[in-house]
């Protein structure tokens, strides 16, 4: 889904927005919190140790998990108060930016540092060269979204020109990519964990390269609410940042093994060996943010990929969209 796309459902959903849920009153209760993740993914797998392992609990929160499913469907939902929190590419929360909206969604919580796809082939390359993708037919992800950008950021920073140098094939939707590859489209596929890893094992697709590791360190998975939640809402704020940070440093410190079984009530459908070997993957190249603080310099890259990929009107200010107070106070909490 492009651009305008977006914006249109952004239109849509402010047009019919409710009041503001809130949070409990009664102090013996727990904070309820709704929050939406844009996809179910090994990649946030911070935010399932949060939960397994009650970290939200201890700070007296109960949170409510729904699964969104795509950027424009879970910023829709939280513009229109269906969820309080919204953990999906900063991306989003700029592209309502650019509308000019009243009540800015505002990035608190940073929980991963990288793209997270990887380049796949249909063959066993030896001596992969990007120079091998030229002339290829690549099936790449939704224009606009995060993981297209920063796969064109990617491609260009090898001297490709997607549009030109390639059949780029992006009208599939997300779902179905992995099957339409699998059935022979392509010789060349972006891909999402644990897909990528299956397909090796398989013997369907072989990686070749990481995306996170090509298009460097953007604020790719971030939790983001309305300005106004956050301002009536500002412990609940603190106390969701409080269990997140404790979540990435037990990741960061914890064996493989450890976070899959943590996590692995959320994957029942997925091989504890696949959960192992992503897990492994993704923290190897550094995708696990390792505190939630959204960085000025990622920021900027962000806005790089997205002035590259022509999905950026002007350059939206950090200090504007983002606030690291919770994530600096989270911090010095754990200390």
């Amino acid at each position: 889904m492009g651009k305008k796309m977006f914006i249109l459902l952004l239109i849509s959903a402010l047009s019919f927005g409710t009041i503001l849920s809130g949070c409990g009153s009664d102090e013996d209760e727990p904070t309820i919190l709704r929050v939406g993740e844009v996809t179910r993914s090994i990649f946030y797998a911070p935010q399932y140790v949060a939960l397994s392992q009650g970290f939200f609990e201890d700070e007296g929160l109960e949170v409510e998990l729904t699964t969104t499913w795509g950027g424009d469907k879970t910023m829709t939902t939280l513009l229109a108060n269906g969820i309080d929190i919204a953990l999906v590419g900063s991306e989003t929360s700029i592209y309502v930016y650019q509308q000019g909206s009243d009540d800015p969604i505002i990035n608190f919580a940073q929980l991963t540092q990288t793209d997270g796809s990887f380049l796949v082939s249909r063959d066993p390359i030896s001596s992969f060269s990007w120079e091998l993708l030229k002339g290829s037919t690549f099936l790449g992800q939704r224009k606009g979204g995060m993981p297209q950008m920063a796969g064109e950021f990617a491609l260009k920073k090898h001297g490709i020109d997607p549009h030109n140098d390639m059949e780029l094939i992006q009208n599939i939707e997300f779902a179905n990519i992995a099957s339409a590859f699998a059935s022979g489209t392509g010789d060349f596929v972006q891909l999402f964990e644990p897909t990528a890893t299956v397909f090796e094992q398989e013997g369907t697709g072989y990686v070749m390269a990481s995306f996170g590791i090509e298009s460097g360190h953007l604020p790719y998975t971030v939790y983001m609410s309305k300005q106004s939640f956050i301002k009536n809402n500002k412990d609940a704020i603190q106390k969701y940042t409080n269990a997140i940070h404790r979540a990435q440093k037990w990741v960061e410190t914890s064996s493989i093994q450890q976070i899959k079984d943590a996590i692995s009530p959320y994957f029942e459908d997925i091989d504890g060996e696949i959960i192992e070997l992503v897990i492994d993957r993704y923290r190897d190249q550094g995708s696990y943010a390792a505190d939630p603080i959204v960085d000025e310099d990622e920021w900027n890259n962000l806005l790089d990929v997205m002035i590259e990929a022509g999905e950026l009107e002007e350059r939206a200010p950090h200090q504007i969209l983002v606030d690291n107070s919770f994530a600096k106070k989270a911090i010095d909490n754990l200390e």
